[in-house]
């Protein structure tokens, strides 16, 4: 088992440094697959993981969501079976063995698909779990992995192959350790699959106010009951889910535009620019202004390099 996997952590090494030329993260040929390569350990990065299979082959990756940490490295993968406001860190890399990885996306769609073809069991009823976790990795998935990336040195075999080798690599993961977590956000009436909808809506609205109660009938849910499974779920209130993506979508606009704080604090939703500051701080480490010109400084840096 060991031989195996180390084996094909090989191959992956040779695949994503021969289709990646420098660190950063890139796109593939393939639909929802992306490389990653750093040579150096990263600061905190901030984004949102939408569903996704993450595997590393080289070096270690620290996700924060919410005061919750998960570490994984190449004997690991790490699955976020909704959208979620992350913190990721890369925590170990060197110019001589490069952190390396990648990640696949799906949709809630291709789960289902799975779970009907293979016949598997599911419980509506099951409470719903945090939606992100880490397991460790078998060689039946990397090796699915594998010849999925395989394909890229094939490109006319992308079309016809990698749907079929993504639906077996989702069937792996549905069958390991925590698969269950990622089958209820398929299944329509579940608990997750309604937190999932709540998630989605504060997404696409997250400059809006909103009412608790608006979001309970969105998942037909209690308001107690949604305050408990959304926690469950993402690890924050609904509250604290829309404060991380105002924040992280104003810290976006700050960065790509030359705009004000303060009118990018009322375009996220913050009714008052000293408390878009006094949150931005806290969660980024510095107010914004500064925290921009440290990452604009940071930037030019790496590119200068």
């Amino acid at each position: 088992m060991f031989e195996q996997l180390y084996r094909q952590r090989v191959e992956l090494t040779k695949i994503i440094e021969g289709h990646i030329g420098q660190d950063g993260s890139h796109m593939t040929a393939i639909p929802s697959l992306s490389f990653s390569r750093y040579s150096n350990e990263t600061g905190p990065n901030y984004g949102v993981y939408k569903p996704s299979l993450c595997i590393v082959i080289q070096g270690m990756k620290e996700v924060l969501l919410s005061q919750e940490r998960f570490q994984y490295g190449p004997a690991d993968y790490l699955v976020a079976s909704v959208k979620l406001p992350i913190t990721g860190q890369v925590t170990e890399a060197s110019s001589q063995v490069p952190y390396l990885a990648l990640k696949l996306e799906f949709t809630s769609s291709q789960i289902l698909e799975v779970l009907r073809e293979s016949e598997m069991g599911v419980d509506k009823k099951e409470n719903p779990k945090r939606g992100m976790y880490v397991s460790k990795i078998e060689p039946s998935l990397l090796d699915a992995v594998t010849r999925l990336a395989r394909l890229l040195d094939n490109p006319t075999d992308i079309p016809v192959l990698a749907p079929l080798i993504m639906k077996e690599i989702i069937y792996r993961v549905l069958q390991g350790e925590h698969g269950g977590m990622l089958k209820q956000i398929a299944i329509e009436g579940s608990s997750t699959h309604q937190i999932s909808d709540v998630i989605e809506h504060i997404m696409n609205n997250h400059e809006k106010s909103f009412k608790i109660e608006e979001l309970a009938e969105i998942a037909n849910m209690s308001v107690s009951s949604l305050h408990r499974h959304f926690k469950e779920v993402t690890a924050m209130s609904p509250i604290q889910f829309q404060k991380q993506l105002r924040l992280q979508e104003a810290r976006s606009l700050l960065l790509s535009e030359s705009a004000d704080a303060a009118d990018v604090a009322f375009r996220v939703g913050y009714e008052s620019p000293s408390q878009f500051s006094r949150e931005y701080s806290r969660m980024f480490g510095l107010p914004p202004k500064e925290d921009i010109k440290h990452l604009r400084e940071n930037y030019d840096k790496t590119i200068n390099a």
